[in-house]
């Protein structure tokens, strides 16, 4: 009998000590919801769809304000691209577009790398988005038709996203990109003009106010300097976000209307320092 009670004390310390080790080793928790949606406005975040996950996205943008004959900009010409994302994995996504001006049809990709854990020993997450776009306009639009390829309709889109959730109501993020133009317009008998090879850098945040009520932000800067007389400005956008468990819905003021990163970083035209700025919206719904 003591033999026996020897042996169940000892067999209670070893599962006690063993069930000890096991809770040392858990998996740290991920970090949830650092941002509402895939986008924050214009740019992507570190989120994708969860695995089999559908989501329709649908971005329009009217035109500059300008006064109350064009209804401050909503009887003006208007953008808008449509969208749909697939998650193939919790962590990776494809998807397609399509955007009205310059007829441009866009494939996308995202990866989560890392993902910021509850316990901070991952402090941060960290996404790779890409993109490649193809201009469907006539093949005037790309230069003198003897040297015109169908390349040349080709331009790409790379980029490292860096998220943080600070807290349970504010959410930041910071992205390098890389962006490439296989044709690029050029200035007439000159070699000046736009780059082929583009370096960008964007930030953005997302601060929960209230309920599902949180205010965006994102800022866009061109990092190359191109051969013309007038650079390209930086993009600067402020907007309300509304979201629930299925859909989201934002709007937002912005001085850039393009949709498409690349077109947005290397061509916006609008001074958001002149007040150069326009009305938009996205409406993400999540299957």
């Amino acid at each position: 009998m003591k033999k026996f009670l020897i042996l169940l004390t000892l067999s209670l310390s070893i599962t006690s000590l063993f069930a000890q080790v096991d809770s040392l080793k858990q998996v740290s928790k991920p970090v949830r919801f650092t941002f509402g949606t895939t986008t924050l406005i214009d740019n992507n975040t570190v989120e994708t769809p969860y695995k089999g996950g559908l989501e329709l996205e649908i971005s329009h943008r009217f035109s500059v304000i300008e006064n109350y004959h064009n209804l401050f900009g909503i009887y003006g010409s208007a953008n808008t691209r449509i969208g749909l994302n697939y998650g193939i994995t919790d962590r990776l996504m494809i998807g397609a577009g399509t955007t009205k001006d310059y007829q441009l049809q866009d494939i996308q990709w995202k990866y989560l790398i890392l993902r910021q854990t509850e316990d901070n020993k991952m402090p941060v997450s960290l996404s790779y988005y890409g993109n490649f776009v193809i201009d469907l306009r006539s093949k005037d639009a790309f230069g003198p038709s003897e040297s015109y390829r169908e390349i040349h309709r080709l331009s790409y889109f790379t980029q490292l996203i860096v998220a943080r959730k600070l807290n349970d109501r504010f959410s930041v993020q910071l992205a390098p990109s890389v962006t490439y133009f296989n044709s690029v317009p050029q200035n007439v008998d000159s070699t000046a003009g736009y780059k082929n090879l583009n370096l960008g850098l964007s930030a953005g945040a997302r601060a929960n106010l209230f309920g599902s009520h949180s205010l965006i932000l994102e800022y866009d800067q061109l990092l190359t300097r191109q051969d013309i007389a007038v650079q390209p400005k930086p993009n600067l956008s402020l907007g309300w976000e509304i979201g629930t468990a299925t859909h989201s819905f934002q709007m937002f003021v912005s001085n850039y209307n393009q949709i498409i990163n690349q077109r947005n970083l290397v061509f916006n035209t609008n001074d958001f320092k002149s007040g150069e700025y326009l009305v938009g919206f996205n409406i993400h719904v999540r299957f």
